[in-house]
């Protein structure tokens, strides 16, 4: 199975979501499943992953050789988040007449925090009031990076958080039930299809 992740901005979501993928298809029997970045084109932000003809653009550019097509923006706290993902895979269905589909999600509130998810928190901070942060990125996720000394690696401490949440990746399920136990339950249903 071929799976193409389609980030809202491929240059840093890369680090956190290919790995947490991978491991989540492995958690649902698909091991060998292999799990590409869209690199091009390069979306640039949320607002151009929310529009359906850059969405049809990926999906021509690669049909036929992915199964499935996995749209994953942040939420940043917009209600209507969900809707809007809603109708792109509405849409994404009128298109695909063969076997492969598109899922889409919204990381409850950033990216950043299902690499957070998988890892020993400092005392001090509550899980519930991360997933609360209107802008976790730099409230959580800036700071641990900078205590762990990451700032510098590639992806500004996501390559190696996002490592560290797969490998703890039934932590990251189990505290992101609303996106990633969401999104790995609609896979399975997929699949297991």
């Amino acid at each position: 199975m071929n799976v193409l992740i389609i980030p809202e901005d491929f240059r840093k979501d890369q680090y956190v979501l290919k790995p947490i993928i991978q491991r989540m298809l492995a958690e649902i029997g698909k091991p060998q499943a292999k799990v590409q970045v869209c690199l091009d084109p390069v979306l640039g932000g949320v607002h151009e992953a929310l529009k359906w003809d850059r969405i049809r653009e990926i999906i021509e550019m690669y049909r036929g050789m992915v199964q499935l097509f996995l749209l994953i923006v942040d939420r940043d706290g917009v209600a209507g988040r969900r809707e809007s993902l809603n109708s792109i895979e509405a849409k994404v269905r009128g298109v695909l007449r063969d076997a492969s589909c598109l899922l889409a999600e919204n990381a409850w509130q950033e990216i950043e925090v299902w690499a957070l998810a998988g890892q020993p928190l400092p005392k001090d901070w509550s899980w519930k009031a991360i997933r609360k942060e209107a802008n976790p990125k730099e409230v959580y996720f800036a700071p641990f990076v900078a205590q762990r000394g990451l700032a510098n690696e590639p992806g500004q401490g996501r390559a190696t958080l996002g490592r560290e949440a797969a490998a703890n990746y039934r932590r990251v399920r189990s505290r992101c039930v609303e996106d990633v136990k969401s999104l790995e339950d609609r896979i399975a249903a997929r699949v297991a299809t």
